[in-house]
């Protein structure tokens, strides 16, 4: 079959490279894609807001799946609009993305059907949130409702760390994002990623994984859209995958069924690993980035049979299976990133990196000039390693970053620290 896969970052480069690898895909198309996806398969030009046009490009090509990366094409409604014009589409309803596209809705939903979760309160004026927060004190989390790429979470350590969240958030520094505020308890414990393939009724377990937010060393300085990551997650056992299977992945789908607005696509759950347990942080209605960009390469499967059983509701009948290899990837960013990144500097060596036993780079904020290569982004490129343990994948790793020749661009040095502490512990 011909397929569709919208967007154009890390994520999309890493389902590209799977999806072209299925026997099932005759023809794969990216809109827009980058440098990375156009040697998966075509890049096209399409206005991918414009609804109407996307279908009429899939009618016109005899499109047989469409697969939507980014969150942002989802909570507009993307997949309903392509559905109603015929069309097979991996993704939820505007309705069920919500789970992304609203922390509250989220929280209200925990709430509603006993799913664990830190405390919250909403707000919709800063007078209102700064005395919740005086009155719950710190350290506490301030997050703006709305997608902000990643960036509209603050970890409050001081009560003026909290206030000045609220009055940049409400002050229109995350646009409409900031309209609503949702303020939790700071949970203690350990993160993770966990990803699963819903069908609306059943869910699928894929894998986990564990991001690095922060922008610097040690996890310090601002919230990124993520510096690098690594799978699996040692704290991801068996035994916990399946508590978060039970907990928190089943009663959503339930209770999302239950409400009449299904769930259909990838739950990307953000856990924290607490002393009581597994609690959500977070959902994401998407394949993560850069954890997809980990996921991908430990799949041992054909991703393919598994997004379409995902649209026909029989996800019951699929099993994947899993390389018991780590994958650790480290994120190359532009300068001034997660601020202004600088744009348009030229990278070279991209080959060199990949031809590299155990390593692979995915293209995320790249643009192909008349000549060079050249950073377009804030997040530029995914360079992944493959290995027994994660110190070896993360060894292979960053021998890719410094086969790269990019003076402009910078990483953190320290991706996968508490999993290689943990190997070193043994």
């Amino acid at each position: 079959m011909k397929i569709l896969l919208i967007g154009s970052g890390g994520r999309e480069h890493a389902l590209a490279w799977a999806i072209s690898a299925s026997p099932l895909c005759d023809r794969l198309f990216i809109a827009p894609g980058n440098p990375g996806t156009a040697q998966c398969g075509e890049n096209v030009v399409l206005d991918i807001a414009d609804h109407g046009a996307v279908a009429s490009f899939c009618k016109l090509q005899g499109i047989g799946l469409v697969v939507v990366g980014p969150e942002g094409p989802l909570v507009a409604g993307l997949a309903d609009d392509l559905v109603a014009a015929g069309l097979k589409v991996f993704g939820p309803s505007k309705a069920a993305a919500q789970l992304e596209g609203s922390k509250a809705f989220t929280k209200e939903l925990c709430a509603e059907f006993g799913i664990p979760t830190a405390g919250f309160g909403r707000f919709t004026d800063a007078a209102s949130a700064k005395a919740y927060v005086a009155a719950k004190g710190a350290p506490i989390v301030i997050k703006a409702d709305g997608l902000a790429a990643g960036k509209g979470v603050v970890m409050a350590e001081t009560l003026e760390e909290a206030n000045e969240a609220i009055d940049m958030m409400f002050g229109g520094g995350l646009g409409a994002a900031g309209a609503e505020v949702v303020i939790e308890e700071w949970m203690i414990g350990e993160e993770a990623s966990f990803f699963a393939l819903c069908d609306g009724t059943h869910a699928l377990p894929l894998a986990s994984a564990q991001d690095h937010k922060r922008v610097g060393d040690g996890d310090t300085g601002p919230n990124t859209g993520g510096m690098g990551a690594y799978s699996p997650a040692p704290i991801m056992t068996p035994a916990m995958e399946a508590r978060v299977m039970k907990e928190i992945v089943a009663p959503t789908l339930a209770g999302m069924a239950q409400r009449g607005t299904p769930f259909q696509g990838v739950l990307f759950a953000g856990l924290m690993i607490t002393a009581q347990g597994p609690k959500l942080i977070e959902y994401n209605v998407r394949f993560g980035d850069p954890e997809c960009e980990v996921l991908m390469p430990r799949l041992r499967s054909d991703i393919v049979p598994a997004l379409l059983a995902a649209c026909d509701g029989v996800l019951d009948n699929i099993t994947l299976r899993w390389s018991d290899e780590a994958a650790l990837t480290v994120v190359l960013a532009a300068r001034g990133y997660p601020g202004k990144p600088e744009t348009g500097s030229v990278i070279r060596d991209i080959d060199k990196a990949a031809a590299l036993d155990d390593v692979l780079v995915f293209h995320a904020g790249t643009k192909q000039s008349a000549t060079d290569l050249v950073a377009s982004g804030g997040r530029v490129l995914n360079v992944v390693g493959l290995g027994k343990t994660v110190s070896e994948a993360q060894a292979r790793a960053y021998r890719g970053v410094d086969a790269i020749d990019w003076p402009e661009g910078f990483c953190r040095r320290d991706i996968g620290w508490q999993a290689v502490k943990r190997e070193r512990e043994g």
